[in-house]
């Protein structure tokens, strides 16, 4: 078994109150849970108007299909538009 978890910074630049970030915040992750069939929440800077940190997991029996399913998840934040990608990490963890 192999779980994938990625964590993506992002930046909210034309975000005016912590309503207005939940509300993109919230849209993102429902847009990835339904259309990636994955686990994602906002983990960090939660009262913080112009950043989020969102974490994502997934679980796979092969390497390369979790680090693929990553890769589109995080190619989909990043093009999405509505907040700018800042960074973002990827870890794959072996279990037997």
């Amino acid at each position: 078994m192999v779980i994938g978890v990625c964590k993506i910074v992002l930046s909210l630049d034309d975000v005016f109150s912590l309503k207005e970030k939940r509300h993109i915040i919230k849209s993102i992750i429902e847009r990835l849970r339904s259309r990636y069939n994955a686990s994602i929440a906002e983990v960090e800077l939660n009262d913080t108007w112009k950043n989020a940190v969102i974490g994502i997991s997934c679980v796979s029996n092969e390497a390369g299909h979790a680090d693929s399913m990553l890769a589109t998840i995080v190619n989909f934040v990043e093009n999405d538009g509505r907040a700018v990608m800042v960074d973002y990490s990827t870890e794959l963890i072996h279990v037997d």
